[in-house]
């Protein structure tokens, strides 16, 4: 029975795959509480990201109507933008990590058919890393349902954003939040390490202890859809050493990542409009260092947080240039201009 289920889930994953833009997610745990979190931006066509530092007391609404929430932002943050719209990736001051991934069976709540102040899409991952220094406070305050999240339309296409939620903290704690219809899901373990996309988080957990009782070293998925690359990542995350120097367990977790990553400009008969990883992000959690690489530069570059002064008040920018192609080496820090903070999409 548990064989048929999940080549039922499996045989309905791949359909879904073929149609959803795509990305991967990753926490490594190593010893001493070193902890890595790693992600692939994966997407079609350029989607403008640029890296911004946010700081801290900034007054924000949702963006989404007249009931939207209200806050001020506790902690700063470094962030990778999309389309300078919207915080799909980031690291706060306190070491809390937020993922936006794509999830075709997102369902997001009527906002008519409800009282509970609203957030637009754009910036829940934002809202996240503005107000919590921990998986589980942030877990603890969401369970409560202090918004419901509104979406829109992709910039430049017809079809509305679906996303998924990761947060990851130092401590290696994750989450893992999805609407499903109508209603937030929160799962919340340690061991949720991996996501990716379709299927729903608690389908690609049954499919993974399928591959699971085969064995990594056996036999893992190689193609690139969302199911795949989560057994591969699953696999890959825990089999690398857990015991490494700095230096080392940075460049497992950046071997992991690449790993399930899609080749730039990848175009087949069967699916011509697949989306190539566009960039990836890691995370060290303990030293507080934010890692860039783009899938058409040939440098790695970083931001370190422990360097930043996020009660200036001051919003700065480090622009990446046309498919994140402008060339950064090593810490970046200096090469972030102060500028005019950008508008989150909003929803009427």
């Amino acid at each position: 029975m548990k064989k048929i289920l999940c080549q039922s889930i499996l045989a309905s994953s791949l359909l879904l795959s073929s149609l959803a833009d795509v990305c991967t997610r990753a926490v490594y745990l190593g010893k001493d509480n070193n902890t890595i979190t790693v992600r692939s931006m994966d997407w079609k066509s350029d989607i403008g990201t640029n890296l911004w530092i946010m700081p801290s007391k900034v007054t924000r609404t949702g963006m989404a109507g007249p009931n939207s929430i209200k806050w001020t932002s506790k902690y700063g943050s470094v962030i990778a933008s999309g389309y300078d719209i919207s915080s799909t990736d980031g690291v706060n001051e306190k070491g809390l990590v937020a993922n936006l991934l794509w999830l075709v069976e997102s369902e997001y709540p009527d906002p008519q058919k409800s009282k509970i102040p609203t957030l637009s899409l754009s910036l829940w991952a934002q809202y996240v890393l503005d107000n919590y220094a921990s998986v589980n406070e942030a877990v603890t305050a969401l369970e409560k349902e202090p918004f419901i999240v509104v979406t829109d339309q992709v910039p430049g296409e017809k079809r509305l954003a679906a996303l998924h939620l990761s947060i990851s903290d130092a401590s290696g704690d994750s989450a893992i939040i999805e609407y499903i219809d109508g209603k937030a899901v929160i799962h919340h373990s340690k061991k949720y390490q991996v996501m990716t996309n379709s299927p729903t988080f608690d389908k690609q957990l049954a499919l993974n202890s399928y591959w699971e009782q085969i064995g990594g070293t056996v036999m893992l998925p190689g193609t690139n859809r969302a199911s795949d690359r989560f057994a591969r990542a699953s696999f890959y995350i825990n089999a690398i050493p857990q015991t490494g120097t700095f230096e080392h367990s940075l460049a497992s977790a950046f071997s992991v990542i690449r790993n399930v990553s899609v080749p730039f400009g990848l175009n087949t008969e069967e699916e011509p409009n697949i989306s190539s990883t566009r960039w990836r992000t890691v995370v060290d959690h303990k030293r507080k260092l934010y890692f860039f690489e783009s899938a058409v530069s040939p440098n790695v570059f970083w931001v370190d947080l422990k360097d930043i002064n996020f009660n200036d008040g001051k919003t700065r920018k480090l622009e990446l240039g046309p498919d994140q192609s402008k060339i950064y080496s090593g810490k970046a820090n200096s090469s972030f201009v102060v500028t005019k903070p950008f508008t989150f999409l909003g929803i009427s």
